[in-house]
């Protein structure tokens, strides 16, 4: 942000430097500044003026300390608060800075500058209510101010009010109609909105008014995979790519694109680019590095469902004589205990010594797995005996088939809104002459309600404490039935038949056009035909269902 300029003081040669400031002539308007300090060192205008030049110069520190000398002399300064505030924010010295931003509005409340600069903090600190509020401020100040309904629309983005956001988005466009940023979050909504075809549209425009924008290129490749159009899907990332070396993102959006259509030893190379990848001082094991005898630390990255998935490598590393030190979430450690010898450590404890270290997410391209070399011993967990004789005890003789039921996963996940299922859509299932039984951990918006009015489905959710207990109820059913979540990587860990709803464009993991998975052997896909449309994915299941399991 660009550090405003304070107006001229009285005194005729503070006048003169300040002139030259104001001219431009910064260099010449710190040394007289320099100068006049040796004489009035306590003149706060001066030292405002410095302090603002030396901002304009990138001499972020030096601007902070002559600006606060200036506050200490004088506190009602509004600009010498603003631009030390500003400064503050460059050096991610965000409190102080809030702080500076917020003196600055008492003293100046039509202050429509630093209410839009405190908004962006607020924003940056996740306080996006706040930020809201600082937006409205400077949009009653300054109506036609493209750049603060912005702003006002990353601030509904990210609470989640997308109708509201695209509106905000709309009277940029209306205000300032090349605005490439604003159509490339305009369509970021309407992504949201699972109005994708419109999406498009807009990241379209973003790149005819800029054909380098990489971040378009990219989220204009999201949208095509999610209509299907994988090849143009590719095109796109691998175009963000060109025009950003580092693009960490497209690489891998393409990964989980090269993944899914299953060219795996290209997607798993690719997929390396993932965020959030752990450095130890122990060395990384590559694959290359001999194993026998040593100890080496897999780490876990990611949700659950992966946990599961991907732990299954660890036999594979023990094949090379290593001893295995699995770190894991805590409520998965009993889980992947059962995996054999290894040591399970859940997230946060201590670590042991080891000699290596590995993400586990690296695992298959370290062993160059193809969709035909999967590791698909299955089953490769398995429950506890003692629980599994509890879950026996609690539901007593069976009378009716057992059908465990998963309808919804974690709602932060990104695709959630793709991947889980109203419970009320799962209605005509329940309706079968079957036992069921809810797997679900948490439930969320109307499910409660319509679980408390559906009795024919269990409710188990007390009991469920982790994966353990899970796992031994699955082992009490005859059949899961699960939307992509954790349920049903668990339940194809252990072997049970499992039937996976998947949505029109699957997670990588599940491939394309195939209603079985070659990573666990037990599992049955039933895919959307189209977005959106679980009414005729539940109906095929409850044909099958009602034809299969009697």
């Amino acid at each position: 942000m660009k550090p405003k300029k304070p107006t001229s003081a009285p005194n005729p040669q503070i006048q003169e430097a300040v002139a030259l400031h104001l001219s431009g002539q910064l260099t010449e308007a710190v040394e007289q500044m320099r100068k006049l300090l040796t004489f009035y060192p306590k003149n706060a205008q001066l030292l405002t003026h410095l302090g603002t030049i030396y901002l304009q110069q990138g001499q972020t520190e030096m601007g902070i300390s002559a600006l606060g000398k200036s506050i200490q002399i004088d506190p009602r300064q509004p600009m010498a608060l603003f631009n030390r505030a500003n400064g503050l924010t460059l050096l991610g010295k965000w409190e102080e800075a809030l702080n500076s931003y917020n003196k600055t509005v008492a003293l100046q409340p039509n202050h429509a500058e630093a209410l839009n600069s405190l908004g962006n903090l607020l924003i940056q600190l996740n306080r996006n209510q706040e930020a809201l509020a600082s937006y409205d401020r400077v949009i009653s100040l300054k109506p036609d101010l493209a750049g603060a309904y912005h702003n006002r629309g990353l601030a509904l983005q990210r609470l989640r009010r997308f109708e509201e956001a695209l509106a905000s988005y709309d009277k940029v466009i209306v205000l300032e109609p090349n605005r490439a940023e604003a159509l490339n979050n305009r369509a970021n909504v309407l992504r949201k909105l699972n109005r994708l075809e419109e999406a498009l549209v807009s990241y379209d425009k973003a790149i005819a008014i800029k054909s380098d924008y990489a971040e378009a290129h990219n989220n204009r490749g999201t949208v095509l995979q999610e209509l299907k159009r994988l090849d143009e899907a590719i095109g796109a990332h691998e175009r963000a790519i060109a025009l950003k070396a580092d693009y960490r993102e497209a690489y891998f959006n393409l990964a989980l694109l090269k993944l899914l259509k299953g060219n795996y030893l290209e997607g798993w190379k690719l997929y390396q680019w993932r965020e959030n990848q752990r450095k130890f001082t122990q060395p990384l094991w590559t694959g290359a590095e001999p194993l026998e005898g040593k100890t080496i630390l897999v780490y876990t990255e990611h949700g659950y469902g992966d946990v599961i998935q991907f732990c299954r490598y660890a036999k594979l590393i023990e094949k090379q004589g290593a001893k295995v030190i699995f770190e894991v979430p805590v409520s998965l450690e009993g889980m992947v205990s059962s995996l054999g010898s290894l040591t399970v450590i859940g997230v946060g404890q201590p670590l042991p010594a080891f000699d290596f270290y590995c993400a586990m997410m690296s695992l298959p391209l370290i062993f160059q797995t193809t969709v035909e070399t999967i590791p698909a011993e299955i089953p490769y967990l398995f429950s506890d005996k003692d629980k599994k004789a509890e879950w026996k005890k609690k539901l007593g003789p069976k009378t009716l088939p057992r059908v465990g039921v998963v309808w919804s996963g974690n709602p932060e996940h990104t695709n959630d809104h793709n991947r889980s299922i109203p419970l009320e859509t799962l209605k005509p299932l329940l309706e079968l002459p079957f036992e069921f039984h809810s797997l679900q951990k948490d439930y969320k918006g109307k499910d409660g309600g319509f679980l408390l009015n559906s009795p024919q489905l269990k409710n188990h959710q007390m009991e469920l404490t982790d994966f353990s207990e899970t796992a031994a109820l699955m082992d009490e059913m005859d059949l899961i039935i699960t939307v992509d979540t954790s349920a049903a990587h668990l339940a194809g860990a252990l072997g049970k038949p499992v039937w996976v709803l998947l949505p029109f464009v699957p997670d990588y993991r599940w491939l394309l056009e195939r209603n079985d998975s070659p990573w666990y052997s037990t599992a049955t896909l039933f895919r959307q035909s189209k977005t959106g449309d679980w009414k005729t994915t539940v109906a095929e299941v409850i044909k099958k269902l009602s034809s299969e399991l009697r």
